[in-house]
């Protein structure tokens, strides 16, 4: 609700309409079927535009979440070590670190004792040192390990820029390549059903060729007449 007597009005294609009673900016708003919206509450008097509000905050949220993905904080992370770590341990705790680092954060690596590990803080030192080393190509130590109660630790700085908060895309074929993708031409594709093909009917078969076969001998050629019997006259 705005409480003010009098504002200055802008209309929604952003012309002035000068400074009125805040009554008839409100009529003329509800009119045109807009609301009224105060956009510069500090400027004497306030100045309100005639905008569709839902969309007003849409817009202004979209463009809030916007500025906070480009955006990058420098944060600071933590390493915890110790005098007994395994070998396997350290070299998870090096990785991540070189994560960390590589992300542009600042790290703090702390080796804590325990017992009688604080009368040998030699071994934290040299623990340090050869983390420090593990990393180097990554992050550079800001100062000498300091001992602090029960815990030495050194903070180390990125050599790395700090990286956006961006969604990382997958890479096709072309940038893999070291393409441009933006110049690549893409083609769509409509995803149809690929067509079914049915089986070719089976041909029938062909008939046997007729063989040549021997005519069946005549009844004279395989039983002759008997040939006649001569009688006396």
């Amino acid at each position: 609700m705005i409480r003010i007597p009098q504002v200055r009005v802008v209309d929604e294609e952003g012309a002035q309409l000068g400074v009125m009673p805040t009554p008839r900016a409100l009529e003329m708003a509800q009119e045109r079927g807009l609301d009224l919206v105060e956009v510069a509450p500090m400027a004497s008097p306030p100045v309100v535009k005639f905008l569709d509000f839902g969309q007003y905050k849409y817009e202004l949220t979209k463009r809030e979440k916007e500025a906070k993905r480009k955006q990058r904080s420098v944060t600071f992370k933590e390493v915890r070590l110790s005098p007994k770590i395994g070998v396997g341990d350290f070299d998870t705790k090096v990785n991540r670190a070189i994560e960390f680092l590589e992300d542009g954060d600042r790290i703090k690596v702390t080796v804590r004792f325990r017992g009688r590990e604080l009368t040998h803080p030699e071994l934290g030192r040299s623990l340090i040192a050869r983390f420090a080393d593990r990393v180097k190509d990554h992050g550079i130590p800001e100062r000498t390990p300091l001992l602090e109660g029960k815990s030495m630790h050194i903070t180390m700085a990125s050599t790395h820029k700090p990286k956006s908060h961006d969604a990382p895309s997958p890479k096709n074929v072309d940038e893999a390549n070291g393409a441009d993708a933006a110049s690549v031409p893409v083609t769509r594709v409509e995803a149809t059903a690929a067509p079914v093909r049915q089986a070719a009917p089976a041909q029938p078969a062909k008939p046997a060729e007729p063989t040549a076969t021997t005519e069946p001998p005549k009844a004279s050629e395989t039983n002759p007449a008997p040939e006649p019997v001569p009688t006396g006259e």
